[in-house]
């Protein structure tokens, strides 16, 4: 699902919702997530999952166009863990 389709659903399941306001309730839902993650927090969202970020260690990388060696440094990436019932629901458990 893209952003547009998800944008569509929402505002069908609650057609008492101009399209502007259903798209503000994505983009706050999406900076909200964003900006915790950014500070470093966790985002919950019981029943789906949960949002945190992990550490990256710095690393030498390969340039794949003249083979060279570069540093990459450290970084945060976001990652995702599944909640127990969307894992079911996936799995027909």
């Amino acid at each position: 699902m893209i952003r547009s389709e998800l944008l569509a659903a929402l505002a069908k399941e609650n057609p008492d919702l101009r399209a502007d306001e259903v798209e503000r309730v994505v983009d706050v839902f999406f900076d909200e997530i964003t900006q915790r993650l950014a500070e470093g927090g966790r985002v919950e969202l019981r029943g789906f999952g949960a949002f945190s970020t992990r550490a990256r260690d710095a690393r030498k990388g390969r340039n794949p166009r003249t083979g060279e060696t570069v540093e990459v440094p450290g970084k945060r990436v976001p990652c995702f863990k599944p909640g127990k019932e969307i894992r079911q629901r996936l799995n027909g458990d």
